[in-house]
């Protein structure tokens, strides 16, 4: 995939912000994570001091997995559909939290197993392969997929997003996602296995045969994220990973939350080296191979929540921090 190289963050505005920290009338490091949190987004805007966030946005990207009928989840095949309804009527967490945080919502079909709405110009197939057993895409959907991806990342940026939150929403999402991040970090699918949506441990066994089967299809593709993403991804993935590494080339700062996208990312770092400088991990999933993507990319989270939703409830959580954090440089006293 032929990419421009990523910009980095403004080094002249993030020692701006430092300097700044400095001068403020408290004690040396007295405001810990919040005088970080400042710095990041003052670098990642290129102005100190950063300005309050203005349109923080969360897109969730929506699809359904043919691994679902392997029973690795706690929901049906097919709940996808109500838990996107739930979102879009704002009666779902993301939903509720969202409205106190004051971040707007927006949820994209690209692969429900339905026969779609009249929404769908960024669909690109009903549902996923059963990566166990067959590829998730094909070649063609694959890079469909990503590019939908990318498009909305635009769409979000042009239309002013100053912050944008990537989010899932798929029965079965969990275990490709698992799967790639057991590929990219070279680690045995035992060790990437959570309870997901409330899995028991049958179900955590029959994922862990999934993980177990769709990893030995993947491993020859290791050093291939797109051929990783129609392998042993979805539609869902490879759109999020499209869309994280878009956000990068424009310059907007991201929070990441939960596994699929945690997943994505990885995948959007390999193809777009530098693209993590725009990332912020917003909170630690207790999802164990959520602590991969942590070590991989290097990133430390914001919160401890214990949260393991995907439609980015999480990250919703820390807005409000980030807006503090920018009122903080901009309206403390200077010694």
């Amino acid at each position: 995939m032929d990419l421009p190289p990523v910009t980095a963050p403004d080094v002249d505005a993030r020692r701006a912000a430092v300097a700044r920290h400095a001068d403020l009338d408290v004690p040396d490091g007295a405001l810990g994570k919040l005088a970080e949190l400042g710095v990041w987004l003052a670098a990642a805007q290129g102005a100190c001091p950063p300005r309050p966030l203005a349109r923080p946005r969360v897109v969730v990207i929506a699809g359904d997995h043919g691994i679902a009928a392997a029973g690795v989840s706690a929901h049906a095949p097919g709940a996808t559909a109500r838990q996107v309804t739930a979102v879009r009527e704002h009666t779902a967490p993301v939903g509720v939290l969202a409205a106190v945080a004051g971040v707007s919502v927006r949820v994209v079909d690209v692969a429900l197993d339905s026969d779609g709405d009249d929404t769908g110009r960024h669909r690109v197939r009903r549902g996923s392969g059963r990566i166990d057993r067959e590829d998730a895409l094909t070649a063609d959907e694959t890079e469909k997929a990503i590019a939908a991806g990318r498009a909305l990342a635009d769409e979000e940026v042009d239309s002013g997003a100053d912050l944008l939150v990537p989010a899932s929403l798929g029965v079965g999402a969990t275990t490709p996602a698992a799967t790639l991040v057991a590929a990219l970090t070279s680690t045995e699918p035992v060790a990437v296995i959570g309870r997901g949506s409330g899995i028991d441990d049958a179900g955590w066994m029959r994922k862990a045969a999934a993980v177990r089967d769709a990893l030995r299809r993947a491993r020859p593709h290791v050093r291939d994220p797109l051929a990783l993403l129609r392998v042993a991804g979805g539609a869902d993935l490879a759109a999020l990973t499209g869309f994280c590494v878009q956000a990068a080339l424009r310059r907007t700062p991201v929070l990441l939350d939960g596994l699929v996208v945690g997943a994505a990312a990885l995948l959007a770092d390999e193809l777009a080296k530098g693209a993590r400088d725009w990332w912020l991990y917003a909170q630690r999933s207790p999802d164990p191979a959520m602590a991969l993507v942590e070590e991989h990319l290097g990133l430390s989270p914001v919160l401890d929540l214990g949260v393991r939703l995907g439609d980015g409830t999480g990250a919703v959580a820390a807005v409000p921090l980030l807006q503090m954090a920018a009122r903080l440089l901009a309206e403390t006293d200077a010694s």
